[in-house]
């Protein structure tokens, strides 16, 4: 008996992995965002097309908790869960609401960066080396037993927009190589090494900002860090009272346009707007 799939999504992470299924096998429901929720959230992308185009049920909603996500799935008889691109937690009754599991995958190499925002804080933290990770929800914050692994090499000037392709044919791979033996009943798990976990806190926009007392390393990688699909970095010009946008800099140990604390950033692609 064919196994009955949903997915969860509203970025372009999951919507590369519900096209990567659709090669191979049928999605019963599909779910998202509601048009008016999050409207300006990083990287938000529609399915609309993609359910017409499949003729798929697509429900749009305000939370994956709610009422009507756990009556859906129950009412198709959902075997599998995708959530894979959705900031919001599944709660123990969406969990139970499906009969063999919920499937998440987080671009960091668990039980390493448990949490949020794990493309900037990659960057943030300088690493050297990252990856995707296919895992099992449990009721914990990604800390279900792993399916698979894709490990790849951060180059010491990549900033989101190659971390953010890279992890994107990362969790397609990690999707080919796993949805046969997912729906046919023959994947198997390993345990995250609790005592090897980190977790990485929540971003607010006021995070990105530039400080004075900032190392140039910092304010540099934070430039990095922030720039395409998110909002970008930025630096509070109080003297001209403007606030400079940035999505990429150079920096200097000499001159540069903002003083840092050893040394100087100019914006290369910027924008400015009056305070």
């Amino acid at each position: 008996m064919k196994k009955k799939i949903a997915f969860a999504t509203c970025v372009q992470l999951g919507l590369s992995c519900i096209e990567a299924i659709l090669s191979r096998h049928k999605i019963d429901l599909l779910i998202t965002l509601s048009d008016d929720t999050a409207q300006n959230k990083s990287g938000r992308i529609r399915l609309d097309k993609i359910a017409n185009q499949h003729k798929i049920s697509l429900l749009k909603i305000k939370h994956i908790n709610d009422d009507n996500v756990r009556d859906e799935l129950l009412a198709r008889g959902i075997d599998w869960f995708f959530i894979i691109g959705w900031s919001q937690i599944a709660g123990e009754k969406v969990i139970d609401s499906v009969n063999d599991g919920c499937i998440g995958m987080h671009p960091t190499l668990l039980p390493i960066g448990r949490g949020r925002a794990p493309i900037p804080w990659t960057i943030i933290k300088g690493l050297s080396e990252s990856g995707v990770t296919m895992f099992k929800i449990d009721k914990g914050v990604d800390s279900g037993p792993i399916i698979g692994q894709k490990r790849f090499p951060i180059s010491a000037n990549a900033n989101a927009t190659d971390l953010y392709k890279i992890a994107n044919k990362c969790h397609v791979d990690l999707i080919l190589s796993y949805i046969d033996d997912i729906v046919c009943g023959n994947v198997r798990y390993s345990e995250q090494n609790n005592e090897q976990a980190t977790y990485w806190p929540g971003r607010k926009p006021d995070d990105g900002e530039i400080l004075e007392t900032m190392s140039v390393l910092e304010a540099e990688r934070l430039v990095r860090a922030l720039t395409d699909p998110f909002p970008g970095a930025y630096f509070v010009d109080l003297n001209n009272n403007k606030r400079i946008n940035i999505k990429s800099a150079s920096v200097s140990a000499k001159r540069g346009k903002i003083k840092l604390r050893d040394g100087y950033l100019t914006p290369i692609k910027y924008s400015v707007e009056s305070l």
